[in-house]
């Protein structure tokens, strides 16, 4: 990696070992959003260029808004781990990994702060125009590994980004008393709720029967696009903003 020069203009570089070359695929079609669950950004920034961690990701973004580039976007970083979309299940091979500073869940949880988000927006909207990645490609870790990671997580400023003209998003429809499937249940719209998961991108067997994958699926979505009340409880608000969700992408899609 000689004459490593970073694919974003501002970003530092320091060069992580841990990559290889993309599969089936010369070029990234979606960018994973991950937090890095450490004590310290240093920590993390140390952790991802360390041979014995196997693991990296091609950007991390430090609270202070500071960008530093470990791997090429034309290579393949080792962000994503055991996860899928539209059931392909090499994510590693067709995305840009973003790592975020944060300590997660298990270290204090907390609000990104804005000069951090802001240099997320201006470096997955540089990713975006240099990959041409469509708006509902850029996802959670926790999208793409649900119940295995809950990462960048609920508080995760989605709208922020979307506001700026990053990602999908549309607005969560109000939470009201009412109907809802859950864990037991079965039926045709429960099989009508994994189609649409499973349309949007989700990795969801189509089986009709609201089992525990399915419960840790719609929490996953709820994460990220009706995070007020994550339960794993399809109610009414999940289903309609769902819904709201393919009804957008369909509007945008070419015709």
């Amino acid at each position: 990696m000689s004459g490593f020069l970073p694919d974003q203009p501002g970003a530092e570089v320091r060069v992580s070992p841990n990559f290889g070359p993309r599969r089936e695929t010369f070029r990234p079609d979606m960018i994973v959003l991950h937090y890095t669950g450490m004590a310290t950004g240093a920590g993390a920034e140390a952790w991802l260029c360390d041979p014995a961690s196997e693991v990296s990701s091609h950007y991390l973004v430090h609270e202070d808004g500071r960008i530093v580039q470990m791997v090429r976007e034309s290579d393949r970083a080792w962000h994503a781990g055991r996860s899928s979309w539209f059931g392909r299940s090499d994510i590693n091979s067709c995305s840009v990994g973003i790592e975020i500073v944060n300590p997660g869940h298990s270290l204090g949880y907390k609000a990104f702060p804005k000069r951090q988000i802001d240099a997320v927006i201006g470096l997955c909207a540089g990713i975006t125009d240099r990959h041409s990645i469509a708006p509902q490609r850029v996802l959670a870790h926790s999208d793409v590994a649900p119940g295995r990671k809950v990462d960048p997580g609920e508080k995760f400023p989605w709208k922020a980004l979307f506001a700026a003209g990053v990602g999908h998003l549309v607005p969560a429809a109000p939470i009201r008393p009412g109907a809802a499937l859950k864990a037991g249940d079965a039926g045709a719209e429960v099989e009508a709720l994994q189609s649409m998961l499973a349309l949007y991108g989700y990795g969801v067997e189509i089986t009709g029967v609201f089992d525990r994958q399915t419960e840790i699926v719609v929490a996953a979505f709820q994460r990220h696009f009706r995070r007020r009340l994550v339960d794993g409880v399809a109610d009414g608000s999940t289903i309609r903003t769902l819904q709201r969700l393919l009804a957008a992408v369909k509007a945008t899609s070419p015709k």
